[in-house]
């Protein structure tokens, strides 16, 4: 089963992407590196969890 889950900027703490991962496969936090608007480059976007 495939969970919608949102990355947040480690840098910033903006909430830019969503995604979906697959927790029974993938039980650890995510960990991605993408594009951040205010910083101008790559930055380090971890899952956040939600409600």
């Amino acid at each position: 089963m495939r969970n919608n889950i949102i990355l947040e900027c480690m840098i910033t703490g903006e909430r830019l992407y969503l995604t979906s991962k697959n927790k029974r496969n993938n039980p650890e936090k995510l960990k991605l590196k993408k594009y951040s608007p205010k910083l101008r480059k790559k930055a380090w976007f971890v899952e956040v969890t939600t409600k």
